[in-house]
């Protein structure tokens, strides 16, 4: 039995009842792996970190600085290295010159120390003015006349000398006396130099019925003092002066002392005459010490 061809085929395709559909205007783009591996940054002209012609080439500088490399680093190293071979080598200089010893060099401006500074004391000044030395009235150490002495220390080394004067052809009745104390001390541990204007200084602060009068005396030393005591209104004659010098860290110092009862005969010096005598008899001896040495 055929079958017509008219018939339809229930196997043929058949149409879209809706018709064709049109492929969409905005597709959605593929989401990017975020697990896939991304191509190394590229510097600006080139290619994996090496810079484009023109384009200068990083800075090399220490750890820590901007562009540093591991060439740097052994530059900065090797600085540092010979820095701390020089200082280890000025070190042991130093060690070896004393360059560290916390003691100062004392600056004894050429003087030297002796045991016997009455030999080196000036008394030229006072026998032109008419004094000598009075004569020794015994024969024990403690009756010369002058007397001297000295020691040596580990920070000072200190020398005396103590003459005792009288006027020539003076009466055997006056009453009078004349003694010369003169002091000479190297210091080898303190400079002298930042308390010796003011030990000087210090007589005119003091409180009492005498006062004294301090100047500052240029040409001898580095500096020098003389102290006047004033006498004025003493029933008796005499003076009292000092002077003191410094000169690097020796220092020095010259006292007269005098003293005459109003009826002696003798004539007593003035304190601007005893100023003299002492600043003229310490110039010499100063000198005399300095070529002792």
């Amino acid at each position: 039995m055929s079958i017509s061809g008219d018939q339809n085929n229930p196997y043929q395709p058949q149409p879209n009842p809706y018709g064709q559909v049109p492929a969409p205007q905005n597709p959605v783009p593929a989401q990017q792996n975020p697990y896939a591996q991304q191509p190394p940054p590229q510097a600006p002209g080139g290619g994996y970190g090496y810079p484009a012609p023109g384009v200068p080439a990083p800075p090399v500088g220490p750890p820590g600085a901007a562009g540093g490399t591991g060439r740097g680093l052994s530059g900065w190293l090797w600085a540092i290295g010979g820095a701390v071979a020089a200082s280890a080598i000025w070190g042991s200089v130093l060690f070896a010159t004393g360059g560290f010893s916390s003691e100062p060099s004392p600056d004894l401006a050429g003087y030297g120390y002796t045991s016997d500074l009455c030999a080196d004391t000036s008394l030229t000044p006072f026998e032109n003015a008419h004094y000598k030395t009075k004569a020794s009235t015994g024969t024990a150490s403690k009756d010369a006349n002058p007397q001297h002495s000295g020691a040596q220390q580990n920070s000072l080394d200190t020398m005396w000398c103590n003459v005792t004067l009288e006027q020539e052809n003076a009466s055997s009745s006056d009453y009078s006396s004349i003694w010369l104390y003169n002091t000479a001390t190297l210091h080898k541990k303190t400079d002298p130099a930042p308390e010796f204007a003011d030990s000087y200084r210090s007589y005119e602060k003091q409180d009492t019925s005498v006062g004294y009068k301090v100047e500052s005396v240029p040409g001898i030393g580095d500096e020098a003092y003389l102290v006047t005591r004033n006498d004025q209104g003493s029933s008796n004659t005499g003076s009292y002066v000092i002077l003191g010098v410094r000169d690097g860290w020796m220092t020095y110092q010259s006292t007269w002392s005098s003293y005459a009862s109003s009826s002696s005969s003798g004539k007593q010096p003035t304190s601007a005459e005893v100023a003299t005598m002492l600043k003229t008899s310490a110039t010499e001896t100063l000198k005399r010490l300095q070529r002792s040495r």
